[in-house]
């Protein structure tokens, strides 16, 4: 009779062929005529119990050492065929290989006109068998069959490389949704959604099981598909659409600084973003350049202000820096002013500049979003477009408050031959700099039910300006080759500058400012190193530093 293996019992089936026994001890009771024999027989037969026969033949034996217990263990059976093939002698390696051959593997899934190989998933139990074998005293003939190796796990490995193969072939559907902005019409329009292609992967794993079972290893199992409906049509993706957020600023009467924000705000408005993409300010809204239409405007280059193309940008980067918190969205990259802006509440301002620092954050919805920028009578106005991300009810919000004043740089002092000798006049007054903390506040039907530290930020403040005139008086210095400067008109700049944020800056401006080390929600000990009471270029929530840029405004 030939023996079975049951690779769910871990055993072979009972077999009424024992085949030859190696190392077989002789039983108890026939060693007692040999103790009537004498010592020299006992001891004889002592040593010959601790020894081990390999039959290398029919009626051939030889005795061998036990291997030492750091060796493979070779096959303990006399002879073993599995399939009529002989594993006599074989390691598990050795005997691992032979088996393999007896289930040669060329299994393919086709979809289509594609065909996928299968993993050889019998080859992992192949090896365990020949583990079992090689360990066990099983001897004789042995039938083996590709269904013997059929166990649970097997059913779950191939689930598992029917959903492989299906993700290979499968199209998941597109929902209405944004497709693009109609510039002429002023709107978004709505793309008709399509269907995808979902691959039955439980008949696939099915399909496989059973060409194993029917040991049709070469089989080509063909894919079922089906039509997978998008979830929203066109009609249900308007109606579900609405303006989930919106904020407005004021701009100043500066016509070429209001010129830079309506430019800003033209080549923001229509931008379409799509689920888990990022958005990059500087990206969508590209270079402030002259060729572009962009003035010269207030703007802030290494602290100071000065006169810079697109001075005032950063009024549309902040506005939308409200909507995209107001809305939701994940905020991945932003920087406050070196000064106090007035255009927004300190502590929620998003300076921009050339190529850094930028303002960037992350679509969270599961749908594209649309974002509307305008300016007309000096207000400039950011909406989010799309499905709402909160839960119904829910909203998020930014609180700031001053929690600190910080006192003015040192003034500066210019040399003013044209003032009385001992004198001096002060051409622009101190401001003092300040601290604020900006707080999270989420509430849910109109009731706070949360608050949290978002980030600290120190602001500088302004040196005062004072020109004197340092001489004795006995004689009055001409003007002419001497280095004092002339008096210089900078009201306008400091009014400017505190109306101002957000121009593109000139790409090899350079800062004395150095990175600091606190980390977020700290407070700002130094005003000059941090950006929103942390190092700066700090990215919130990533612990990332950026290299530092002078930002304009």
């Amino acid at each position: 009779m030939t023996k079975n293996y049951d690779h769910r019992q871990n055993r072979w089936a009972r077999s009424s062929y024992r085949g030859p026994r190696k190392g077989r001890r002789t039983p108890k009771k026939a060693f007692l005529p040999l103790a009537v024999a004498g010592t020299g027989l006992l001891l004889l037969a002592a040593v010959s119990a601790v020894t081990v026969s390999h039959f290398k033949g029919k009626g051939a034996s030889q005795t061998q050492e036990s291997p030492a217990p750091d060796t493979e263990p070779a096959l303990t059976a006399a002879s073993v065929t599995v399939n009529g093939i002989s594993l006599e002698g074989l390691n598990q390696d050795e005997v691992y290989e032979k088996i393999k051959e007896l289930f040669p593997w060329s299994m393919k899934a086709a979809y289509g006109d594609e065909q996928l190989p299968v993993t050889d998933l019998l080859q992992p139990r192949l090896k365990k068998w020949a583990q079992q074998l090689c360990t066990s005293s099983q001897s004789g003939e042995i039938t083996l069959t590709a269904a013997d190796l059929v166990d649970d796990q097997l059913e779950k490995d191939a689930l598992a490389q029917a959903r492989t193969l299906a993700g290979q072939w499968e199209i998941a559907p597109k929902n209405s949704g944004l497709d693009y902005f109609d510039k002429e019409k002023g709107s978004f329009v709505f793309s008709d959604g399509c269907s995808g292609i979902e691959i039955d992967e439980e008949q696939m794993a099915q399909d496989i099981l059973s060409a194993i079972r029917e040991n049709r290893l070469d089989a080509v199992i063909t894919a079922r598909s089906s039509d997978a409906a998008p979830a929203l049509s066109a009609a249900q993706a308007k109606e579900a659409y609405k303006t989930i957020a919106t904020f407005t600023t004021e701009t100043t009467n500066n016509q070429k600084r209001n010129t830079n924000v309506r430019l800003a705000a033209e080549a923001l408005n229509g931008t379409i973003v799509q689920p888990g993409e990022e958005f990059s300010f500087n990206s969508v809204v590209g270079q402030r350049t002259a060729e572009k239409g962009y003035q010269e405007a207030a703007a802030y280059n290494s602290g100071s202000v000065v006169q810079e193309i697109g001075g005032g940008v950063c009024q549309i980067s902040s506005t939308l820096y409200r909507v995209v918190f107001n809305a939701g969205m994940k905020v991945t990259f932003r920087r406050s002013h070196t000064f106090e802006p007035n255009y927004v509440t300190p502590g929620q301002d998003a300076a921009i500049s050339w190529e850094q620092p930028d303002f960037r954050f992350v679509n969270t919805s599961d749908a594209p979003i649309g974002i509307r920028a305008s300016y007309a009578d000096r207000k400039a106005t950011v909406s989010i477009y799309g499905i709402p991300v909160l839960e119904d009810g829910v909203s998020w919000d930014l609180y700031s408050e001053k929690v600190e004043e910080l006192d003015p740089p040192e003034p500066e002092y210019v040399e003013d031959p044209t003032l009385a000798p001992g004198t001096e006049k002060v051409v622009k007054a101190a401001t003092p700099g300040s601290r604020w903390d900006t707080y999270k506040v989420v509430s849910k039907n109109g009731k706070e039910i949360e608050r949290t530290l978002d980030h600290s930020k120190s602001y500088k403040g302004h040196a005062a300006v004072i020109h004197r005139n340092t001489s004795s008086g006995e004689t009055a210095p001409s003007q002419a080759g001497t280095d004092a400067a002339a008096p210089t008109e900078t009201s306008a700049a400091h009014t400017a500058e505190g109306q101002t944020s957000g121009a593109t800056e000139n790409a090899g401006s350079t800062s004395s400012l150095e990175n600091g080390s606190q980390p977020a929600g700290s407070e700002s000990t130094a005003p000059s190193p941090t950006v929103d009471g942390m190092p700066e270029g700090y990215t919130p929530g990533t612990g990332v530093i950026a290299p530092f840029q002078p930002e304009n405004q």
